[in-house]
């Protein structure tokens, strides 16, 4: 039976988005089609973000978060399965349910990023109860936002840092791009500020912070880390035996269509408590403006039991407050909320198996924005160190006399050490004398003995080759001679 009324409420959602979509704007496939793009005079994640504050009390205020003019790092977005085109692969359309799902996933991002978010192929909203999602799907999907990625990196990127965000179908997207395109790259690593997604059941290895989807880049343990995934599902009551998210597929997985494993389990970050994942007051915000027709707007109905939360301005923090942690129910690895007094009861959306998926994205996402807020401001921080010179220097210790006319030289031995302020960066010293090597230091003090013998009076030029954490080097000299 709840099947049938699923699937009756999936067909009228159909004959709505045939109605709604008539008029727009198809791309051809080799074409990137933006939604979200700085150029772009009607860019879908650009808009007013006036909130007005519901508190629990009755009582209600408004807040103004404008975005910046010229944000730090960028986001590049993948939204979820929203398309209502009938058949499994949607057309590259900028559709009214697309920009929809932009306003309410990406758009207050614009506070800390400079957002750019392709239009792609997607399996469609038919394609997930008729059993459209096949390899072909799949790939016609990733293909799309590859082009747009590389379309992005090669024309806009300029070296900024970046911000991966997806959710359901996005975020299995982003889970093969991150494997095939940033995971083997140190370098394409380096610039990853963080990467947000969502409602994909990012995986991990049993008791390890990585090892299942991708083999360097770690879930995020803490505050400002860089370079991490924050990835969670959520779910007000329990998750039941057959749950679609918080636990790995027992057989190919749907989203990415990659095989079972045995030896990994599903990521779960706590946005608001990285590190000690302490139940946390989550800020919810979702826009005013009703969804395009759809079985997301309807799903979104369901979620409400009626009517999403309303205001007067675009944007609105409802008075129902929860909390939430992530915890281990029923085997499913998920983010549990809890209501706090007065909070209504959220209810799953389509059926128990999905939990509160439609809402992840919204429901924590002033924890969310302040995560990447730390991780941006840590980067940029990394950024600018990575440009400065290494605070090292090479000094000699004991052993020391003068020339006749002055100059520093070595009675019987002199020991030379690397200093400095950035000397604990450092992971290995190669000292050489005359390009010959004296010593390969890889712990602290960083030293070397060099004796009388090995000097004559003209001076020679020992260096100090130093290579620090990042992989930058800084070579140092200095002249030793014998005393007379």
């Amino acid at each position: 039976m709840r099947t049938h009324a699923r699937l009756c409420a999936l067909a009228a959602t159909l004959v709505l988005a045939l109605l709604s979509t008539g008029t727009a704007h198809a791309a051809d496939a080799s074409e990137t089609l933006w939604l979200c793009h700085p150029a772009l005079n009607d860019d879908a994640c650009d808009g007013s973000l006036l909130t007005t504050v519901q508190e629990p009390d009755g009582t209600t205020r408004t807040e103004d978060a404008a975005a910046p003019a010229d944000p730090p790092v960028d986001c590049f977005y993948v939204y979820p399965t929203v398309s209502n085109q009938p058949g499994p692969t949607a057309t590259k359309t900028n559709e009214p349910e697309v920009q929809s799902i932009a306003r309410y996933q990406a758009q207050r991002f614009s506070q800390q990023c400079r957002v750019v978010a392709p239009v792609y192929r997607q399996g469609t909203v038919a394609g997930i109860f008729t059993g459209g999602f096949t390899d072909a799907t799949r790939h016609l999907a990733y293909d799309d936002v590859l082009n747009a990625w590389k379309d992005y990196l090669a024309h806009d990127n300029r070296g900024r840092g970046v911000v991966l965000v997806g959710h359901s179908q996005g975020t299995g997207i982003l889970r093969r791009l991150v494997r095939e395109q940033v995971d083997p790259s140190a370098a394409m690593r380096a610039r990853l500020v963080s990467a947000v997604l969502l409602g994909g059941n990012v995986t991990v290895q049993k008791g390890r912070d990585r090892g299942g989807d991708f083999a360097n880049v770690p879930v995020c343990a803490k505050s400002g880390q860089t370079g991490c995934v924050i990835a969670f599902s959520t779910f007000l009551d329990d998750p039941p035996d057959d749950t679609r998210f918080g636990r790995v597929p027992t057989g190919v997985d749907r989203l990415t269509g990659l095989p079972p494993r045995t030896d990994t389990e599903v990521a779960c970050t706590n946005p608001g408590s990285l590190a000690a994942n302490a139940e946390t007051p989550f800020t919810t915000y979702v826009p005013t403006a009703p969804f395009a027709p759809g079985l997301i707007a309807l799903s979104i109905a369901q979620v409400y039991a009626g009517q999403a939360p309303t205001a007067p301005t675009p944007w609105v923090q409802p008075a129902d407050r929860y909390a939430g942690r992530c915890q281990t129910i029923n085997g499913a690895n998920v983010l549990k909320l809890r209501q706090l007094p007065g909070a209504r009861h959220l209810n799953a959306s389509p059926d128990a198996t999905w939990g509160l998926h439609i809402v992840d994205m919204n429901i924590a996402l002033g924890q969310v924005q302040q995560a990447v807020d730390a991780q941006s401001a840590a980067f940029v921080r990394h950024a600018a160190a990575a440009k400065r010179r290494p605070r090292v220097k090479l000094g000699l210790y004991a052993g020391l006399g003068r020339t006749r006319s002055g100059l520093r030289c070595v009675r019987s031995r002199t020991t030379a050490r690397v200093t400095g302020p950035d000397r604990p960066k450092a992971t290995r010293v190669e000292f050489r004398l005359r390009g010959r090597r004296v010593v390969l230091d890889r712990k602290a003090p960083f030293a070397a003995r060099v004796t009388r013998s090995r000097l004559t009076r003209r001076a020679a030029t020992l260096t100090a080759r130093v290579t620090f954490r990042d992989g930058r080097t800084r070579t140092l000299r200095t002249p030793l001679r014998a005393c007379r």
